[in-house]
């Protein structure tokens, strides 16, 4: 399973882009949502602090606590 991340900014909770890193991951076909999340915040150095997640079925949006950081994962093929 290929997964693209998108590491950026948010202004007023919305994301900003005033800044973005990209970054694309290969996982198995069995690894589980809790699996990505924890990969995209490893990635993004973001292991440890609390978050938000919101899951849109083809995408997880992952707010951590406490920064105006936003990390958006996408599944592509």
């Amino acid at each position: 399973m290929r997964v693209n991340l998108e590491h950026t900014d948010t202004f007023g909770g919305e994301s900003n882009y005033s800044w973005v890193r990209r970054h694309t991951l290969d996982l198995p076909d069995t690894a589980t949502d809790r699996t990505i999340v924890q990969k995209a915040k490893a990635w993004a150095d973001l292991t440890g602090l609390r978050c938000r997640v919101e899951k849109f079925g083809d995408m997880i949006a992952i707010y951590p606590r406490g920064i105006c950081h936003v990390i958006f994962v996408t599944f592509g093929e």
